[in-house]
C-alpha cells in the first residue's frame, strides 16, 4: 500500500499531540514551560508523554496523495519514566491498515527535559511488528534527533499561568524525513528530501495553537488545540492543510487529528 507512509506521518504527529499530560508533572520546573496544545502537525518534538501516561489517537486526510480516496490511521501508546530527573520513554503502537487490522508497528522516543522550555528527544518510527502480506511497501524505519524550545522571551510568556506562547523545534532523521515516496519519484518529483524538519507554533487569543511545520518533504500549516477534563486528562484536535508547496504530493489536502490521554 503506498499510502502507507502517510499513514505513518499522520499518526506519529497525532500521537505526538495526544500526549500533553507531561505538563501537569513539569508545574515546578524553572523557567516558563511549554502550553498545552499541540505543537506540531507531522513532525516530531522534543516533548513527550512520561510519568505514567496512557493515550490513544486517530487521524486522517482528505485526500490521500494521488488518490480520490480519503485515509485515515489510529493508535495508543504509554509514557513512562521521569524526563525532568532521568529520561522519559514514550512508546505507541498503530494499525497500518484499518481495514484489516493484522498490520502494526511500534514507535518508540526517549526524551529528556532541559529546564526553562527546552527539551531533546531521540526516537524511531515504524518498527514492524505486524505484517501478515510480507510487503514493507514504502515504509521503512525512520530514526530522527529533535530538539524543542518554548521561548522564554517576556512577550511571550503568561505571566499567571507560567507557559510561553512561543515554540518552535528543529531535527534531522532519515525514512520519512528524506525519501519521498514511490508516487512522487514516478511523478517526478525528485527521490529525496531535505532530512532536516521544523515546526513552529503561536499561541492566538489564548485559545489554541497556529503551527507551520516542514516535515522533510513539504510544507503543512494549522492550528491545534487542547480541552483538559480534568487536572490529570485532555482532549487534543488538530485540523490543517498539507502539502502546501510542489515539492512533493499532488495538491494541497486537508489533514485532521484527535487525542485523548490521562496520567496515572
Amino acid at each position: 500500500m503506498k499510502r502507507l507512509k502517510l499513514r505513518l506521518l499522520m499518526l506519529s504527529a497525532l500521537l505526538t499531540l495526544a500526549s500533553p499530560m507531561a505538563a501537569f508533572a513539569e508545574s515546578t520546573f524553572q523557567g516558563a514551560l511549554p502550553n498545552i496544545h499541540g505543537k506540531s502537525l507531522t513532525t516530531p518534538v522534543g516533548w513527550g508523554a512520561a510519568y505514567g501516561t496512557v493515550f490513544v489517537g486517530a487521524g486522517g486526510t482528505i485526500p490521500a496523495p494521488y488518490s480520490n480516496d480519503s485515509d485515515a490511521a489510529m493508535g495508543f501508546g504509554v509514557g513512562i519514566g521521569n524526563p525532568r530527573d532521568y529520561l522519559g520513554l514514550e512508546a505507541s503502537i498503530m494499525s497500518l491498515d484499518l481495514s484489516d487490522w493484522e498490520r502494526y508497528s511500534l514507535n518508540l522516543k526517549l526524551h529528556r527535559y532541559l529546564g526553562h522550555g527546552n527539551s531533546i528527544a531521540v526516537g524511531v518510527e515504524n518498527i514492524l511488528i505486524g505484517d501478515s502480506s510480507n510487503n514493507r511497501t514504502d515504509s521503512d524505519e525512520s530514526y530522527y534527533i529533535v530538539y524543542s524550545q518554548g521561548v522564554q522571551d517576556r512577550h511571550v510568556i503568561d505571566d499567571e499561568m507560567n507557559r510561553t506562547k512561543l515554540h518552535y523545534s528543529i531535527g534531522i532523521g532519515n525514512g520519512r524525513f528524506r525519501d519521498k515516496s514511490p508516487l512522487d519519484v514516478d511523478n517526478g518529483k525528485g527521490k529525496h528530501g531535505t532530512a532536516v524538519f521544523g515546526n513552529v507554533s503561536y499561541e492566538l487569543f489564548d485559545e489554541f495553537n497556529a503551527i507551520v511545520d516542514w516535515n522533510g518533504v513539504n510544507l503543512n500549516a494549522g492550528v491545534s488545540k487542547t480541552f483538559l477534563l480534568g487536572s490529570q486528562s485532555a482532549l487534543v484536535a488538530s485540523m490543517g492543510a498539507a502539502d502546501l508547496t510542489g515539492y512533493s504530493g499532488d495538491g494541497v489536502r486537508f489533514i485532521w487529528g484527535v487525542g485523548a490521554g490521562i496520567m496515572f
